[in-house]
């Protein structure tokens, strides 16, 4: 297992007054007293124009409606270097439109997230769908509460079967009691109680069995139903207490004031283990099937009460098998009948309470801790979070050797108070080319890259210069990036190509995602946002594909802009009409030829697919993908690249990689030399004075010319010098033999 030392919350929390920050605060108490070196906190949700007092768990909050809170909140997590984030998600605790608001938090994050949903929906607005969408994307694990919950991920959102855990409500570890010392203490000795609690709200079907209350009282005289809790501080904030004043006056309609209890107060979890412990019957009489937890119905199943509830998704699976009763929605007549059942048969009543307590001895917190752990842990060790693989013995390359390290000192050597040199001699660079923004933009992606926990960072000077280059090179009069520039610092173009523009475009929408530096991460995404508009007038599919690349951390970070949700639409399904068009049986890919950059088109369209929940846009990327693969690896199953010279050749796999073709040459060195027409000094093949059969010089022009052929198919060009910078002999072409030669 991978230590997980430290664990972050994000949700609502105490004493904001609702279920998800009920359950958010006691989750924490929970993980926190599993271990006592484990160190948690929440990111408290606050709703606008409210202010709390929170304890001091809560480590930062979020106002829900000011997006600059939620990038802050990932600075804060991300500079706390916390193992694992658990997001507890409900629609209508995060600001914009079906919360997606908190895409600007996640999409920032640099270490794994677990998300519980406590609602799933079976029939989502396209909306809610795209955010639940990403939310799922950017989480490494999927919690839910009930198995329904489960089934709806699979078939509603196409979430895979392993991503996902079903964890149930936690419930605190209380005794099996009789309810008779807290009715004592609450002044209900004697009488029968029911009980509902919980914020009260239209869905909740209060008044059904206030309805139900004179059915009851026929056969239970001294009956009382306490409804405990305050209402639910949104319909406040919209209609005042008209729900609740409408429950009472249907009570005086009928005449049952003496047999039903308005307690308006939100309690503490002592205050209300107490009031639960008190009654006999607790009763959840919801109007709605699609609810997917509730931490009401788990806390009394917990403690061991005779519970009778409509078949709501929690209910129908936590009160299966005679663990309690179930009955239809908005069915006053039936809910009346069997809470009199149960109040009229003690037997029936007790053996019930027995059975729910047992089962539920599963789902205390202590319990509920050890699973989250559980799934934190192996999180933790699945999260990759390195760009370059470390020192790992247990995997070596084909000779035994163990991959090296990351060495940044030769790219260090290529940067000057410029940017990054194109190109160099050996070791050297080489001042003569200049530099352009495509190596730039690779320069700014790899800075991003190393600022994930566990790599070394480049120095800020020099990514806030890779930033500079780029900026520079953006050309407003053209709309479009310059590409090359001499060392002189002089532009050489006023345009670059389509590729070095998209590639640019997909540096910067990375850098406004994941940038350490805020304001640079502003920088990038205006940059983005005003570069991005010309894209649609290009025709290169990789300049297409680029541009994508960007459009999926640029959305993530922006997920408002509809202009570039358009764009991304768009460009996908290009690249999707160009391989229907291109595609065969046996060439499944969108060109005539293979060139470089090859297997960016198929990511472009995958992660396209999996932000825009559009599986046709996965399905042709992996496809393609698959393809791909197997032009590009060797019969000894080795990476096989394309080389420039077979760059666009139709229909044709890459020729013979470098090693199979000087493996070719060297077995001329062995029968030259056995003929005595070769020697070998310091492990460099020299020709003899004289040989029998043929001059010197006939066998080596006739060398020269086999080594020009192979090598020009090598796409290498022959330097014609020894080791030690002596002309070599082998080099020289001789017309004369050229038709000897082949």
């Amino acid at each position: 297992m991978t230590a997980v030392n430290r664990v972050a919350f994000i949700g609502n929390s105490l004493p904001r007054r609702c279920g998800i920050a009920t359950f958010t605060t006691d989750m924490q108490h929970s993980i926190a007293a599993s271990r006592p070196d484990l160190e948690t906190t929440i990111v408290a949700m606050t709703d606008h124009g409210q202010v709390y007092d929170y304890p001091p768990a809560v480590g930062f909050q979020v106002n829900d409606d000011r997006l600059e809170d939620y990038i802050a909140a990932a600075e804060f997590l991300n500079a706390g270097q916390f193992d694992v984030v658990c997001l507890q998600h409900e629609f209508g605790i995060f600001g914009g439109e079906a919360g997606s608001h908190i895409m600007t938090l996640l999409s920032r994050l640099t270490m794994p997230v677990v998300t519980t949903l406590h609602t799933v929906l079976v029939e989502p607005t396209a909306v809610q769908r795209e955010v639940l969408a990403r939310i799922v994307e950017v989480s490494s694990k999927i919690v839910v509460m009930a198995e329904k919950g489960r089934e709806l991920l699979r078939l509603v959102y196409q979430v895979p079967d392993e991503k996902i855990e079903v964890i149930p409500h936690g419930i605190p570890d209380f005794a099996f009691v009789e309810p008779d010392v807290a009715k004592a203490k609450h002044g209900f000795s004697n009488r029968a109680v029911i009980l509902t609690f919980g914020l009260l709200s239209h869905n909740k079907g209060i008044e059904v069995m206030i309805d139900a209350m004179p059915s009851i009282l026929e056969s239970k005289r001294g009956a009382v139903y306490v409804v405990l809790g305050a209402t639910h501080p949104n319909l406040v904030r919209d209609q005042g207490e008209a729900y609740r004043e409408s429950l009472k006056a249907r009570v005086r309609e009928l005449g049952i004031e003496n047999h039903v209890v308005f307690l308006d107060q939100f309690v503490d979890l002592p205050t209300l283990l107490d009031f639960i412990s008190m009654c006999d019957v607790y009763v959840t009489p919801y109007l709605n099937e699609a609810q997917m937890t509730s931490g009401t119905l788990a806390y009394s199943f917990g403690l061991g009460k005779a519970v009778v509830s409509t078949p709501y998704w929690h209910a129908r699976e936590l009160l299966a098998d005679g663990r309690g009763i179930l009955v239809p929605f908005g069915d006053a007549a039936t809910i009346g009948s069997e809470i009199s059942k149960l109040l009229t048969n003690d037997t029936l009543q007790t053996a019930m309470r027995k059975r729910a307590y047992a089962s539920s001895r599963s789902m205390i917190w202590e319990r509920s801790a050890e699973r989250y752990m559980s799934v934190f842990e192996g999180t933790r060790r699945r999260f990759r979070l390195e760009t370059i693989a470390r020192l790992d013995t247990g995997t070596l390359l084909r000779d035994g050797r163990a991959p090296p390290e990351m060495q940044t000192g030769h790219f260090l050597s290529m940067c000057d108070d410029t940017g990054l040199f194109q190109h160099a001699v050996h070791s050297v660079p080489d001042r003569s080319h200049g530099y352009c923004v495509d190596d730039n933009a690779r320069a700014l992606l790899l800075a991003c890259a190393l600022n994930n926990p566990g790599e070394q960072r480049l120095p800020e000077v020099l990514t806030a210069r890779f930033a500079a280059f780029i900026q520079h090179a953006w050309n407003p009069d053209t709309q479009r990036f310059r590409n090359f520039m001499g060392f002189n610092r002089c532009w050489l173009e006023p345009s670059g190509s389509e590729d070095s523009h998209g590639r640019t475009l997909w540096a910067l929408g990375v850098c406004a995602l994941t940038d350490a530096n805020p304001s640079r991460r502003a920088w990038a995404a205006g940059l983005f946002c005003e570069a991005m508009h010309g894209i649609e007038v290009f025709s290169s599919p990789r300049a297409w594909a680029f541009t994508l690349l960007g459009l999926d951390a640029y959305c993530a970070a922006l997920p408002e802009d509809a202009q570039a949700n358009r764009l991304r639409r768009l460009l996908a399904e290009r690249l999707i009409a160009i391989l229907h068009v291109v595609e065969t049986k046996d060439w499944v890919w969108f060109e005539e030829g293979l060139a470089y950059d090859n297997a960016r088109l198929p990511q472009a369209l995958i992660l396209t697919g999996l932000s825009t929940t559009t599986p046709a846009y996965v399905e042709a990327g992996m496809r393609s993908l698959r393809w791909l693969v197997t032009q590009q690896t060797s019969a000894t199953g080795q990476f096989r690249p394309v080389g420039t010279q077979g760059f666009g050749e139709t229909r044709r796999k890459p020729r013979d990689s470098i090693s199979s073709r000087w493996k070719r040459l060297q077995r001329f060195q062995p029968v030259l030399q056995h003929g005595g027409l070769l020697t070998t000094r310091n492990g460099i093949p020299r020709p003899r004075a004289s040989s029998p059969g043929f001059s010197a010089a006939t066998i080596l022009q006739c060398l020269s010319s086999i080594w020009k052929r192979e090598a020009a198919a090598m796409d290498c060009i022959p330097t014609g010098r020894m080791k030690t910078g002596v002309a070599n002999p082998l080099y020289r072409i001789s017309s004369d033999f050229q038709k000897f030669a082949r």
